[in-house]
This record gives structure tokens, sequence and C-alpha cells, in this order.
């Protein structure tokens, strides 16, 4: 049976889902409505803070849904430090053009708070944009706060997780 997962970080970039869960096609974006994007654990990362969720009415976060099929699962929880107590899932409404859907999310097993480094925080904005993301939204992001004093020669394959 094939699980519907939300993506609101990296992973939000089909062409990087492609890699980690090759089976699991996008079926569309959606809005998180009550929840808001946020960043914490920096204690748990060596890149800074940790992109996550958390319930906040006032908001709203943009994702990409992707069908996940059981076999692809184990993989996409390795990816996302799952099994290292990084994050943990939950299952959440996603209000798409079609309607409301029930999908699965990775979220912190942290404090929110910290920043993430510039570069992890312009991979979450170049995967929105890709994603389709509106614009003031994916220009929200590349303005929030950031840290920029970590090693930018890292590629997305070294991070232990935590690019939900």
């Amino acid at each position: 049976m094939v699980a519907l997962y939300a993506a609101y970080g990296s992973n939000l970039d089909p062409a990087q889902m492609l890699t980690r869960a090759p089976h699991s096609p996008a079926q569309g974006t959606g809005w998180l409505t009550g929840w808001r994007l946020t960043f914490g654990g920096e204690e748990l990362s060596f890149e800074g803070a940790l992109a996550t969720v958390v319930e906040d009415p006032t908001s709203q976060v943009f994702v990409m849904v992707y069908d996940v099929p059981p076999f692809d699962e184990p993989e996409l929880d390795r990816w996302e430090g799952n099994a290292l107590g990084l994050y943990r899932k939950i299952r959440v409404r996603v209000a798409t053009l079609e309607g409301d859907v029930t999908a699965w999310l990775y979220v912190l097993n942290g404090y929110e708070g910290g920043l993430p480094s510039a570069r992890y925080l312009g991979l979450v904005a170049d995967a929105a944009e890709t994603a389709g993301a509106p614009a003031d939204y994916v220009g929200e992001l590349r303005h929030r706060p950031c840290a920029s004093n970590v090693d930018t020669s890292m590629s997305d394959d070294d991070l232990p997780g935590g690019l939900a």
C-alpha cells in the first residue's frame, strides 16, 4: 500500500526525492494549514539548526505530496535520520486543490530555536522554488536569518538527515 508523504524542506525538490526514494512520484503541492516552518535542534547538527514544523494557527507551510511505497519508506527514513532519533513521523492533513488528504511527515525531535546555515536555508528555498511555491513564500525563506559561519563545502549528501 502506498502512503502519502508531505515534504516541506529540501525534499520539496522532486529531483532530490528521486535520489532518496526513486519509486515515490510527486502527486502535487498543498499547504499545511495551522503549521509553521521553523528550525531547531541546532545541538543535533554540525551545520546549524534543522528544518521542522510546529503547530501555529496563524501560519501555513507549503508542501510537496509524494506517493511513497513501503519499499522506499525505509530509505527515506534513513536519509531523514529517523533511526538516529533526529526526526519522528506524524500524520497531518494537507490542503490540496483536489481536497484535503492525510499524509505523514517528519518533525524534529528537538527544541525550536537556532539558526540554519546559509547553505541549508538556500537548499530549502531553492527546493520550494523548484516545487512551485509562491514567490512571496520563497522570498520569506530567502530573507530568514541564518548563520554564515559554517563549512559551505559540504554537499547535501554529507548531512546526517534533517532535510525533511
